[in-house]
């Protein structure tokens, strides 16, 4: 059993440190779910195993505490030690008190630093596949984009102004843990996302039911696409629009192209993170198969 010491002063009765549930540490960490507390302390919460293993993996130094019952610490002892490892202070906490930093915790918070990834950077990087999401508000969307991006092996993922908060906790949730694995640039104007990564040598594909490439098609002749038509083995920016309306005509006008992703069943449409997943997925195909041939 990974049972705990706590991190800063005495242990109480019980081996938890926080025993109240209405104490200010408790309520400034709850506060964490509000955009304003948020911004105005460059800090978010980040609930549950899978998050929080991600977090202090990959970001340990961003990890301004790890709160943890103790029955947590015991059924996941490698995120306690991969938090120890990486200098992450460790406070432990009562369940009552973990339940009211937190509903969706599952015994382990932690708090981060806002970390702010620029445009400029990613653009420096020279990226293979980037995710645009232009107006979108939803947040599991959001974070389902994020999390589809990681596993297709986009280089950055870029939030429009408008779009929902990358640290909003559904978001963060959404994610499981892809927040902390690439880039998530967030609050820059679609015209300037497009135009930087149209500089840094990404074709500009605008995702949108009434395209006039079909993905299949464009998969199909990867690699050596013929004049005018988008190469889905070349560096490429996808931009996904709003889940209630789309992109409107002046955001598809800022594509080079405009494919849509083929209905091959009696389906009317697709929702955004599942279309955004085929897009991401077929640059990733395209881009192995042209590595392979090269």
């Amino acid at each position: 059993m990974a049972h705990l010491t706590p991190a800063y002063g005495p242990a109480r009765a019980g081996g938890a440190d926080l025993t109240n549930p209405r104490a200010e540490r408790v309520r400034a960490v709850r506060a964490l779910a509000g955009r304003a507390v948020r911004e105005r302390q460059g800090r978010f919460l980040v609930e549950g195993p899978q998050g929080v293993r991600e977090a202090v993996r990959f970001a340990p130094g961003r990890v301004e505490a790890l709160y943890v019952t103790q029955p947590a610490a015991d059924r996941y002892p490698e995120i306690v030690g991969d938090a120890e490892r990486g200098g992450v202070p460790l406070r432990t906490g009562t369940p009552e008190v973990l339940e009211a930093m937190s509903a969706d915790g599952q015994g382990l918070v932690a708090v981060l630093a806002v970390a702010a990834p620029a445009l400029d950077d990613v653009v420096a990087s020279r990226p293979g596949v980037v995710a645009v999401l232009s107006q979108v508000r939803d947040p599991g969307n959001a974070g389902t984009v994020i999390r589809a991006a990681d596993a297709a092996g986009a280089d950055a993922v870029v939030l429009s102004s408008g779009s929902v908060d990358p640290h909003n906790p559904k978001v963060v949730r959404s994610t499981a843990g892809s927040l902390f694995h690439l880039p998530v640039v967030a609050g820059v104007p679609l015209v300037e996302a497009v135009a930087a990564l149209r500089r840094a040598g990404c074709a500009v594909l605008a995702a949108d039911g009434a395209g006039e490439h079909d993905l299949d098609d464009l998969l199909d002749v990867a690699g050596a696409a013929p004049g005018g038509v988008p190469d889905l083995a070349a560096p490429t920016a996808w931009v996904f629009g709003n889940e209630a309306w789309g992109l409107d005509p002046a955001e598809r006008a800022l594509a080079d192209a405009v494919v849509r992703v083929p209905l091959h069943g009696r389906a009317e449409s697709l929702n955004l993170a599942t279309a955004a997943t085929v897009c991401l997925y077929a640059s990733a195909r395209a881009r192995r198969a042209g590595r392979r041939e090269g």
